[in-house]
């Protein structure tokens, strides 16, 4: 799965750089809407995992740095230390805000290139009441939406299909050994969706070692004990309808 966005470091729980994929983020953050932007949760989170909150002003600065990317509905953004959302959600917010202003007066259009956006926005975070706030989150900013434009005419499919992708997208994992935080601890994996014919998405699942680093060459063994590249998906699904996503991974999953 490709990346395509302007090449800037992360920054992760610790300030230890990643290599290049994306956007300049932050550390955790808090969501927007407190009346007073508290920076610290606690000393301990602090101490622990270097958790420090991001203000809505600096958030909104720095994604005017690449504005242009922030608007693209297909683009990919990656925040290694996500937090509950300070920077996701105001990414998918600009997008959703482009679906709406081209396709908001037909349902089916908003409803495809809605998901289309929520699929390319993906997060990671070491801490777990992180990642169940941050996917929360990011959903409430799509339903909210989707009721206003069609209110009893949504469609539970749609919403079934947001909240899987935003399960596989935002990671409980920790970006600086590229490990899942529950146990066994196991390589992160990431979905690539891909639009196909129109109403379809294909899903193909990769390492996300890598993705950050294709220069890196590993290997390893499949259940059929066949030796396999980590340049090759780790798996690949048939195309699905974007309103089944939900509903055909809970049958096959």
């Amino acid at each position: 799965m490709a990346i395509p966005l302007p090449a800037c470091a992360f920054r992760t729980q610790t300030g230890t750089s990643l290599p290049p994929v994306s956007l300049v983020v932050s550390q955790q953050e808090m969501t927007d809407k407190e009346p007073m932007e508290e920076q610290v949760k606690s000393k301990q989170r602090v101490a622990d995992h270097g958790e420090v909150l991001t203000g809505k002003r600096e958030v909104n600065a720095m994604l005017d740095l690449v504005k242009q990317e922030t608007e693209r509905i297909e683009s990919r953004f990656l925040e290694p230390a996500c937090g509950n959302g300070n920077f996701l959600a105001p990414i998918l917010e600009r997008k959703l805000a482009v679906v709406e202003k081209r396709y908001g007066k037909s349902q089916l259009d908003f409803e495809r290139y809605a998901i289309l956006a929520v699929s390319s926005i993906y997060g990671i975070d070491i801490q777990e009441d992180n990642v169940q706030h941050c996917r929360h989150r990011l959903f409430g900013i799509f339903d909210l939406i989707y009721l206003r434009l069609f209110k009893n005419r949504t469609n539970d499919n749609c919403r079934e299909s947001v909240r899987f992708i935003l399960d596989r997208n935002i990671i409980w994992g920790d970006a600086l050994d590229l490990k899942t935080r529950n146990e066994p601890r196991v390589p992160i994996v990431f979905s690539e969706w891909s639009p196909l014919n129109g109403s379809m998405l294909k899903r193909r699942d990769f390492f996300l070692s890598f993705l950050l680093n294709k220069q890196h060459q590993y290997s390893l063994f499949n259940d059929e004990n066949q030796e396999v590249n980590l340049n090759e998906p780790v798996k690949e699904y048939p195309p699905v309808h974007f309103l089944e996503i939900g509903v055909s991974a809970n049958e096959r999953e």
